[in-house]
């Protein structure tokens, strides 16, 4: 049997995925928590093979801070993000921090059992209604070489900036892991980012994932 951690902060949503997950085609509910400190606690405790982890919980750990600690604790368990976040910026910190996968709320029953299994098996699953619109969006751009700036153009440091934030550190990370102030990695950002001709963060991923540069080792 799959045991299967159920992490939501509302108690009806958890009650709902209990009554799902428990005793349907090998898979079953080994426990369930209301926060990420809970949830941690509870991993623990339980050693479960899948935890399935909200990402909005207003009270302790939210679900990335969770998923990061639970995968540095315990790395052989699964965590499997179910969230109501459709947004391609979410997916990647999610899988930054060490999700195997990411499915949304609104997914039918059957293809969140699926996807439970699929990261039980310890395979990577991504919604394809969560990746739609990045992917469209990313072949878009890639077809029509729409990236107007230049790459070469970028100082060291501004490619070491550019890096960083694709991969979903803040800027008070950055600032703390180069040794710089939260006003330089501004400047840098800014910088880069009219350089590139890039607006917005999710423009910034999608180049920074055409580079090569989104390693999340």
């Amino acid at each position: 049997m799959i045991q299967v951690l159920i992490v939501d902060d509302h108690a009806v949503v958890r009650s709902g995925l209990v009554q799902l997950m428990d005793g349907r085609d090998g898979l079953t509910a080994a426990g369930e928590a209301a926060d990420g400190d809970e949830a941690i606690a509870k991993a623990l405790e339980l050693r479960p093979d899948v935890v399935l982890m909200d990402l909005s919980m207003p009270h302790g750990k939210d679900g990335l801070s969770a998923t990061s600690e639970l995968k540095k604790r315990l790395p052989d368990v699964a965590v499997l993000i179910l969230t109501m976040h459709d947004d391609e910026e979410y997916l990647f910190r999610a899988i930054h921090a060490g999700a195997s996968g990411y499915i949304l709320k609104s997914a039918p029953y059957e293809e969140l059992l699926g996807a439970v299994r699929h990261v039980a098996a310890g395979q990577a699953y991504l919604s394809p209604s969560a990746t739609k619109r990045l992917m469209s969006d990313y072949l878009d751009k890639a077809r029509s070489g729409d990236y107007a700036g230049s790459f070469e153009s970028l100082s060291d440091r501004e490619r070491e900036i550019l890096a960083k934030v694709a991969q979903g550190y803040s800027n008070k990370e950055i600032a703390e892991q180069l040794f710089i102030s939260v006003k330089t990695v501004e400047s840098h950002k800014s910088n880069l980012m009219e350089k590139l001709d890039l607006r917005t963060r999710p423009d910034l991923v999608r180049y920074a994932a055409k580079k090569g540069l989104l390693n999340f080792d």
